[in-house]
C-alpha cells in the first residue's frame, strides 16, 4: 500500500512513523549531528569590540551569511540572512534586540529595505528579559524612539488585534534625508520559549497574514525575524513557510523536511530548538498543506515512496553506526566538551550598560540563569567536535580563542568556566571524560534500541492480525475452529 492508495503524503506518513515510535529525540539528534559536520566559521562574532552585543555566548552568526551594516558605528548584528533559493524565500533571522543593540536593528531593517518586523517572542518570559523594549508603545506620551547613533527615529502609529497576535503599524524615518517607510510589526505573543503554540490553527492564521500583507514577496526586502536568540521559533516559522511555499509549487511529495532544515542551517546555526519544535513544524507543514487549493497539492505518483521505506529503521541504524565508530576515536580525544547549549546551564548574557549610559536599560534585572528546556526531555549531547582544530575552532559552541570573558559567562563556577588554552591534563580528568561520554553514547543506543524493539513488536503484531484474519478454506470444521479462535481473540482484546 502507497501513500497515495492510504490518503497521505510522504511527509504525513514520516511524521506518522516518528510520532508512533516516539522518535523525535532520535530524529533531532541525527539533524544536529549532521550539522556538526558543516566547516562555517564566526570569527567577526568572537572579536572583543562585538561581544557585547551578543544575547548569547554558544548563538553567533555565521561570517558568510551575516548581515553587514554599512552606516552607523560598526558593521556588526547578530544576524544571518537565510535564502531557501527553491522556496524564491530570503528571510533575515536576528536575536532578540539588546540595550545597546537596537539602533543596529533598526537600520537593518531600513538598509535591507524590509517591510516586516515578525516578533515571536515576549519582551519578558519566566520573569526574564528576552528582548529590549525596541518600538514605541501606544500609551508613550510622544509615541516615538530616537536612535540618534543610526540616525533614525521610530513612530508610534497604529494596532491591530487578533487572538494570539498583534500587527502594528510603525514609522521609520532617517533623520538626516527624512524619508520614511512604513513599516510593519507582526508580533505573535503566544509561543512560549523553548515551545510550541498550542495548535497549528492560530500558527497557520498568522503565517497567511503576514504572506497577504506581501512581507514576504520578492520585490520587497527580506522580512526581519526575531525571537530571543533567533534561532528556536524563528526558524520553526522559516521551515514552515518554506516547505508549504514548495509543496504549493510542486506537490505535496516533493517536500523532504529533514533536507529542508538541514539547509536553512547552512546559514544560521541550530535553527528549531527542541523536538518538540521539529514535531510541531511536521504538524504545521501537514495541516498547512491540506489548507492549500487541491489543484497544487496533488500527490505526484512518481515520488511516492513505499511503506517498506522506514524514515526511523534508517536514522537508528546511522546512530548506532556513529555510536560504534566513536567508541575508539574518544580513547584517544582529549578534547574538552562544548559549552552547554542555550537553553541548559547559561546564564542570561544580556548586556547591563552603566546608568550613564544612553542605553541604559532600566528594566532589565541581573543576569540570572536562563529557564531550560521543558522538564519532558532532556537533549542528547551533541556528537564529539571534529579531530581538525581549524573545525573545533569555529564549532557552534566554540571556547574563547583569546580568553576575552563573555557578557554574563560564570568564572566562578568549575562547570561554567571554560577557555581554549587549558584543556584537562591530568589522568583523572581525562578519564572523567571518557566516562561522561561513554555515558552519553550509552544513553543514546539505549534510546535507539528501545526504538527498534518498538518496531519490532508493531511489525510482528501486524503479522499476527493477518495470520489470524486470513480467510481459511480448508472446510467448515476448520472455518468454525479459526472463528473461534478469532473470537476468543477478540474477547482477550476487548478485556485487555
Amino acid at each position: 500500500m502507497t501513500s497515495e492508495t492510504s490518503g497521505t503524503s510522504n511527509v504525513e506518513t514520516e511524521y506518522l512513523e516518528i510520532n508512533s515510535k516516539e522518535a523525535w529525540p532520535v530524529l533531532y539528534q541525527h539533524i544536529r549531528n549532521e550539522c556538526g559536520n558543516y566547516a562555517y566559521t564566526c570569527n567577526e562574532s568572537k572579536k572583543p569590540q562585538n561581544r557585547i552585543f551578543n544575547r548569547y555566548r554558544d548563538v553567533a552568526p555565521y561570517d558568510h551569511s551575516r548581515i553587514i551594516l554599512k552606516k552607523g558605528p560598526c558593521d556588526y548584528i547578530n544576524a544571518n540572512l537565510v535564502r531557501m533559493d527553491r522556496a524564491h524565500r530570503q528571510y533575515i533571522l536576528t536575536q532578540g534586540p539588546l540595550a545597546n543593540t537596537s539602533g543596529h536593528f533598526w537600520l537593518m531593517v531600513w538598509e535591507q529595505n524590509s517591510k516586516a518586523v515578525l516578533m515571536l517572542n515576549k519582551v519578558i518570559e519566566k520573569n526574564l528579559v528576552k528582548c529590549h523594549q525596541y518600538w514605541p508603545l501606544e500609551g508613550s506620551s510622544n509615541h516615538i524612539m530616537m536612535f540618534p547613533d543610526v540616525g533614525l527615529k521610530v513612530e508610534y502609529l497604529s494596532k491591530t488585534d487578533a487572538s494570539h497576535y498583534t500587527t502594528r503599524i510603525l514609522r521609520l524615518t532617517d533623520v538626516e534625508s527624512k524619508e520614511s517607510r512604513e513599516i510593519l510589526h507582526f508580533h505573535y505573543t503566544m509561543w512560549p520559549d523553548f515551545g510550541v503554540p498550542q495548535s497549528p490553527t492560530a500558527f497557520l492564521q498568522f503565517l497567511a497574514d503576514v504572506r497577504q500583507s506581501g512581507a514576504l514577496d520578492q520585490n520587497v526586502g527580506p522580512p526581519v525575524i526575531h525571537c530571543s536568540a533567533g534561532i528556536g521559533r524563528s526558524g520553526t516559522f522559516c521551515l514552515v513557510d518554506s516547505c508549504l511555499v514548495l509543496i504549493e509549487e510542486n506537490g505535496l511529495n516533493s517536500v523532504n523536511v529533514r533536507d529542508v532544515l538541514l539547509e536553512m542551517r547552512r546559514y544560521r546555526m541550530g535553527l528549531i530548538q527542541t523536538p518538540d519544535q521539529l514535531r510541531f513544524s511536521y504538524e504545521a507543514i501537514i495541516e498547512g498543506a491540506k489548507q492549500l487549493p487541491s489543484n497544487n497539492v496533488n500527490i505526484n505518483t512518481n515520488e511516492v515512496r513505499n511503506n517498506s521505506y522506514n524514515p526511523v529503521e534508517a536514522i537508528c541504524n546511522s546512530l548506532l553506526e556513529e555510536v560504534e565508530e566513536d567508541d575508539e576515536e574518544d580513547e584517544e580525544d582529549d578534547t574538552p566538551p562544548q559549552p552547554p547549549p542555550r537553553g541548559e546551564s547559561l546564564v542570561k548574557s544580556e548586556w547591563i550598560p552603566s546608568p550613564t549610559s544612553d542605553n541604559a536599560d532600566i528594566s532589565s534585572p541581573p543576569d540570572k540563569p536562563l529557564p531550560c528546556e521543558p522538564p519532558s526531555y532532556t537533549e542528547p549531547s551533541t556528537s564529539p567536535p571534529p579531530a581538525n582544530p581549524a573545525l573545533v575552532a569555529n564549532n557552534l559552541h566554540d571556547q574563547n580563542s583569546d580568553n576575552v570573558a563573555l557578557p554574563g559567562e560564570l568564572h566562578n563556577d568549575g562547570e561554567n568556566t571554560f577557555k581554549a588554552s587549558s584543556p584537562p591534563s591530568s589522568p583523572d580528568t581525562k578519564n572523567e571524560l571518557r566516562q561522561r561520554n561513554l555515558a552519553k553514547k550509552e544513553k543514546l543506543a539505549a534510546q535507539v534500541r528501545e526504538m527498534k524493539r518498538r518496531q519490532k513488536e508493531t511489525e510482528e503484531w501486524q503479522q499476527l492480525k493477518r495470520s489470524l484474519f486470513k480467510p481459511l478454506s480448508i472446510g467448515i470444521g476448520a472455518a468454525i475452529v479459526g472463528g473461534g479462535v478469532i473470537a476468543f481473540c477478540g474477547y482477550l482484546y476487548l478485556r485487555g
